[in-house]
């Protein structure tokens, strides 16, 4: 049995479930003696039928399993599934289940129940998860939450390639073909490259769709381009590594250069803008997953056409690829911690998976990269491959990336909400600031936050 409900003033997405995922196959994980209640808070999907899948396979997990599964799927507008899991972690009372947006798990990893066990036997079945996620989820050396793949993006680049050929003469589509493997060029991807071709589609009139102010997807790319330089502003104890960061310097110098090219508004855009720039026909290039490109199939349908997604540009470092889970995690005070743990390891099997990232026409990402050959990135379309290499699959030979690692969760935390790397970069390239001057406030900044 299954039902949702909603908490006290908080806007949820409702439905009534008759004979949920009949079809689904049964996966060989059960709650053993577990009948009884749960109560999950899950992130409400960005994409319109991307809540569907978790109410069908928790509708056929509680049916084999005897528990009634109640859901609750909770938007981020105004942060309210933040402000749950911040309300229920005062009051120890609440959920089972509850999504954590992405550096929350360090907060409330006191509160959490570990969950060791199932991490070890999924990792038996499909390999290590990434390394972003377990930077997010594992703490004190034990595994404080699941990453089932439910609203965990990556962003690489979705690139509209007839602009891009026309104007910086780079053809996507051979360097990264849909196959498993490189085409000509695919070792010049580099953000010396990608700097070139901004500024040659900048001067053709149709610049790169980069945001360059304090929403994540702006901290993610900008992100994502220091850790290939191999540019870290804290070590791994929250130590500033500012002073003398020749590496760090180079990443702002050409974060400085790419923003030359960019939109004179970006740095007041938000996650929607470059959306908005890819689908009105007048950007060649956005870092985004496919719900830009799905967006542009119902709205404009000749720029979707010419859309294909690629990874991101390598640095010195390599390639690294911004990706953002919501993560899953089980209170210590919940009620029924066994029949969560059960739910959790059902959802993240390759089959649970598989039908959770169909349903979302390919945005979800799972956490593990065995999983990265799912059917449903072949098949979307148009054009058909269009985000064939939209998960990061081994011949990208690329590092899931998330901002301001390796700092303690709590400093990273702050660092990510205050978006320290696109303000750097702003007080340069719109402050005047000198470089020394800007890395001198960075310092500050940080040892400021240290304090707390």
């Amino acid at each position: 049995m299954i039902k949702e409900t909603a908490p006290p003033g908080v806007t949820t997405r409702r439905a009534t479930l008759a004979g949920a995922a009949a079809a689904l196959p049964l996966v060989n994980v059960h709650a053993q003696g577990t009948a009884g209640a749960l109560r999950c808070a899950f992130w409400d999907h960005w994409v319109p039928t991307g809540n569907n899948a978790m109410r069908e396979l928790c509708g056929r997990w509680g049916e084999q399993n005897r528990v009634n599964v109640t859901l609750d799927f909770i938007n981020t507008t105004g942060n309210q599934l933040q402000l749950t899991a911040a309300a229920q972690s005062q009051s120890r009372t609440g959920h089972d289940i509850i999504s954590l947006a992405p550096w929350d798990v360090g907060a409330y990893s006191e509160l959490l129940e570990p969950v060791d066990d199932v991490m070890g036997r999924l990792s038996t079945k499909y390999g290590p998860p990434n390394s972003a996620a377990e930077f997010l989820a594992k703490h004190g050396g034990r595994w404080k939450a699941i990453s089932p793949p439910s609203g965990s993006p990556n962003k690489p680049a979705c690139v509209r390639f007839d602009l891009m050929k026309e104007h910086a003469g780079i053809d996507v589509q051979a360097m990264w073909p849909a196959r498993n493997e490189r085409g000509p060029g695919a070792d010049t991807w580099t953000w010396e490259t990608f700097a070139q071709a901004a500024e040659k589609c900048q001067r053709a009139g149709f610049p790169f769709g980069l945001p360059m102010g304090q929403f994540t997807d702006a901290v993610d790319w900008v992100g994502a381009l220091f850790a290939s330089y191999g540019a870290f502003m804290t070590d791994a104890r929250g130590n500033p590594t500012i002073r003398g960061n020749a590496k760090l310097r180079q990443a702002i110098e050409m974060t400085v250069r790419i923003s030359r090219f960019l939109p004179n508004d970006v740095w007041a855009w938000d996650d929607a803008s470059n959306n908005r720039a890819l689908i009105s026909g007048r950007s060649a290039l956005v870092f985004n997953p496919p719900s830009a490109w799905a967006v542009a199939k119902r709205d404009a349908p000749a720029v979707a056409e010419k859309c294909w997604t690629i990874p991101m540009p390598a640095g010195p470092e390599g390639r690294f690829l911004a990706y953002l889970p919501w993560n899953s995690g089980i209170w210590a005070f919940g009620r029924n911690k066994t029949a969560a743990k059960a739910l959790l390891e059902f959802l993240s099997e390759r089959e649970s998976a598989e039908h959770t990232t169909n349903t979302s026409g390919g945005y979800d990402i799972p956490p593990f990269a065995t999983m990265s050959d799912f059917r449903v990135w072949e098949r979307e379309g148009p054009p058909v491959g269009t985000i064939f290499n939209y998960p990061n699959k081994p011949h990208h030979q690329a590092t899931a990336s998330i901002a301001f690692a390796p700092a303690p969760p709590e400093l990273a935390t702050q660092m990510y909400i205050q978006a320290l790397n696109t303000k750097v970069v702003a007080r340069i390239a719109q402050g005047g600031d000198s470089l020394d001057t800007a890395l001198g406030w960075l310092e500050r900044e940080i040892n400021t936050m240290r304090r707390g």
